[in-house]
């Protein structure tokens, strides 16, 4: 069963088309891909300007740029040979294990997780970029999303007979591999963040781990001992028997409803456990004279 399924709506698709559901994933995927036909034709027409719009430059979004920290995933070039079948691999990524984490967590968990997935990467390197220049151009994540999955399904077969968890694995030091023979740097670090973000963005949400909570309040001092006022009135008042006994807790409610807000914010049955304390407290001090 489910522990995620808490409204049906949420883990329900987006809507059906010819018996076909359609859930966020799928949508993300066609923005993207729309973003590939929009690329294309730029460029086929040498109308690029747009374009350098919306690529990510730390040096332009620390002057003031910061749309390019949204933008940079819809530049999305056709690319030649193996960059276009990668693109069509990541689309392929996003719709099956996207699906799968949208129907466990629900829509908003899923659109929360990979939110915090697409901005990750620019704000890292706007964080570099303080240091050294850094560039973002096109779709990254989708190999996140297979990370997540196999984080919550390790056990599941995949190709081969081979377990989800083992191919994560392997496929993550092949990428280091290759990222660290080529020097790409920028993929390398995008590749641990996101998988990192991806496994444990999974685990907390299935409780394996909590976030410390910093706790900025301050100890309640403890009131001293003051002496109670005279709270005879002139008229007669009309009390209720007081309890055997005072308690220091009750008194010290009292005293701090006194200082916070005066001797008239008592009640009648409080102004008499007041003066009892008092003649209570004159007496053991006469007895000790």
């Amino acid at each position: 069963m489910n522990a995620y399924r808490t409204s049906d709506d949420d883990h329900a698709p987006m809507m059906w088309v010819r018996n076909q559901a359609i859930y966020a994933a799928h949508f993300i995927v066609l923005v993207f891909v729309a973003s590939l036909i929009v690329t294309s034709l730029l460029m086929a027409t040498g109308f690029t300007a747009p374009l350098t719009w919306l690529t990510f430059d730390s040096g332009l979004v620390l002057r003031g740029q910061v749309w390019r920290l949204a933008t940079y995933g819809l530049v999305n070039p056709p690319g030649q040979g193996l960059a276009v079948l990668g693109f069509a691999i990541d689309m392929l990524m996003i719709v099956w294990f996207g699906r799968e984490l949208e129907k466990f967590f629900g829509r908003r968990i899923f659109l929360r997780f990979y939110l915090g997935l697409y901005f990750l990467s620019p704000l890292l390197f706007t964080l570099i970029g303080l240091r050294w220049p850094m560039h973002l151009a096109g779709e990254t994540g989708a190999f996140a999303l297979f990370i997540a999955f196999t984080t919550l399904y390790p056990n599941v077969v995949l190709l081969f007979n081979i377990l989800a968890k083992w191919v994560a694995w392997a496929l993550v030091a092949l990428y280091t591999l290759l990222a660290l023979a080529y020097h790409d740097w920028v993929g390398l670090l995008s590749l641990w963040i996101t998988t990192g973000y991806a496994f444990a963005f999974v685990c907390f949400e299935q409780g394996r781990f909590t976030l410390p909570r910093l706790n900025f309040r301050r100890p309640r001092p403890k009131p001293k001992l003051r002496v109670l006022p005279d709270l005879k009135p002139a008229g007669k008042i009309v009390t209720t028997a007081p309890a055997k006994e005072n308690s220091m807790a009750e008194m010290d409610a009292l005293l701090d409803k006194i200082a916070r807000s005066g001797l008239s914010s008592l009640t009648a049955k409080e102004r008499a456990q007041l003066t009892k304390a008092r003649e209570e407290l004159m007496q053991k001090r006469s007895g000790r004279n």
